[in-house]
């Protein structure tokens, strides 16, 4: 590489170091939502490629500078909406170093140093949760990637326990299994079935009670009345509630009808490590597989997901590939996900987990509950809004009386600017959502943004 080449590089890095640093130090006071939509987006990037190119520290400049009205404050403290973490600073930096590094980390004889730092982080988020130690964990990109890869792990296993190899014989003619979910499951279960070949049709909902959790007796009579391989999704953290199934009585109700149980558990696992909030993962440590995300409530960039299942066998019998010129050894990220070529995700994970360390991750999850706590107490002294559900953990969800006058207050709170949430709708109802997932978030965010909501409702 010559010396002009290095200058470039130089240049371009140190543009793309200050630019982002004034973008952190301005988060606080920038509006939360886009300035921008999508189509002042396309006008500001679009038109025809260049017929020369340009010196790559003003291509970075030029990107910072037309991006700004479109981004979102994320790493701030008011950002509430969806269930979307901020960036840890440590984690920050090392996802710097991995896309300098370039490393292909789908192999440990190719890319020895980020697959054993991610093996690492696997192990560590293990011990956090109290899962087996000798389970698999797959960096995968996403809460959903986690759950079609633990799943496709479990179609595969209980289509093997009855004597059918997927891998030879594939789908066609092949005994169906029974797909039981909650009446409330996020939509990255049904998503991940349909991907697995699953149609709506082939799933069995059982009934959930008022916050969300599924009922015992109705997955008893339900796995009563039907036979064959079966596999049971439950849920650690409801995605408008933030409720928890009870695993101590689904999980022996699974067992005893020889279904694979999988626990959907994106943010809501993360409440295995802190010693206030673990009861309410009870027994989940005894199901076969376990999805999560570090991108939500480990605080580390996107992306990076998690795919946890009790036996690795499973895993490598589901997703091990062939090919004469790739290099194995005892169990290799590409053995235990989809994807071969990949980035060193689980980097981010690993530094955000050694800066935190285990009394740093559980005061990160017991403050994020607590300015749960303290936005549902002050929305609740506003007249007219009502919160919908119990507080168990991170997520607030409110309405107005009215559906209308919901969404209004919706649309209305992102225009203002202070702060962002998201609409759902809860049992037939507008409401809106509040994630309590950065560790940024204080004190005064929350009181900023119940006061900002408080004048809009009483406009």
């Amino acid at each position: 590489m010559g010396e002009s080449d290095g200058d470039d590089r130089s240049r371009a890095l140190d543009t793309a170091h200050r630019r982002a640093t004034e973008f952190l130090d301005g988060v606080t006071e920038r509006p939360v939502w886009p300035r921008a939509d999508l189509a002042t987006m396309l006008d500001a990037f679009g038109g025809p490629l260049p017929e020369h190119g340009a010196e790559p520290a003003s291509v970075v400049e030029e990107l910072a500078t037309r991006a700004d009205p479109g981004l979102v404050a994320i790493p701030g403290g008011r950002f509430f909406g969806f269930v979307i973490g901020a960036t840890h600073p440590a984690a920050l930096a090392a996802d710097w170093l991995v896309s300098a590094w370039d490393q292909n980390s789908g192999s440990s004889t190719l890319t020895p140093a980020t697959v054993a730092i991610e093996r690492v982080a696997g192990q560590w988020m293990l011990e956090l949760f109290d899962l087996p130690r000798t389970a698999s964990v797959g960096f995968v990109t996403g809460g959903q990637m986690a759950n079609f890869t633990c799943l496709a792990t479990a179609r595969h296993a209980v289509l093997t326990r009855i004597g059918w190899d997927l891998a030879e014989l594939g789908l066609a003619n092949s005994p169906p299994v029974r797909f039981v979910v909650g009446a409330d499951r996020h939509g990255s279960i049904d998503r991940a079935a349909r991907f697995l070949g699953i149609g709506l049709a082939g799933i069995t909902v059982v009934e959930a009670d008022e916050q969300g959790r599924m009922r015992p007796e109705g997955l008893d009579e339900t796995l009563d009345r039907t036979q064959g391989p079966a596999i049971v999704c439950l849920q650690a953290g409801e995605v408008h509630t933030g409720a928890f199934d009870d695993f101590e009585a689904l999980i022996p109700i699974a067992r005893r009808h020889g279904a694979w149980v999988h626990v959907d558990g994106a943010f809501g696992l993360w409440a295995a490590a802190s010693p206030r909030l673990q009861a309410l993962t009870a027994g989940m440590q005894d199901a076969d597989s376990w999805a999560t995300d570090a991108h939500k409530t480990l605080n580390v960039p996107y992306d990076c997901g998690m795919a946890i299942v009790r036996d690795p066998a499973d895993s490598i019998a589901a997703f091990r590939t062939g090919g004469d010129y790739l290099m194995y050894t005892s169990l290799d990220p590409w053995d235990v996900t989809p994807e071969l070529s990949r980035r060193a995700r689980g980097v981010p994970a690993w530094a955000a987990l050694r800066s935190l360390g285990r009394e740093g991750v559980a005061d990160l999850i017991d403050r994020l509950h607590a300015n749960a706590v303290a936005m549902a107490t002050g929305l609740a002294s506003i007249p007219s809004v009502t919160v919908v559900n119990d507080v168990d953990y991170t997520q607030v969800m409110f309405r107005l009386e009215t559906d209308d006058a919901t969404r209004a207050l919706g649309e209305a709170i992102l225009l203002d600017g202070t702060a962002a949430v998201t609409g759902a709708q809860w049992q037939g109802r507008a409401t809106l959502r509040c994630s309590m997932s950065s560790w940024v978030t204080t004190d005064v965010d929350v009181t900023r943004t119940v006061a900002a909501i408080r004048a809009l409702v009483t406009v």
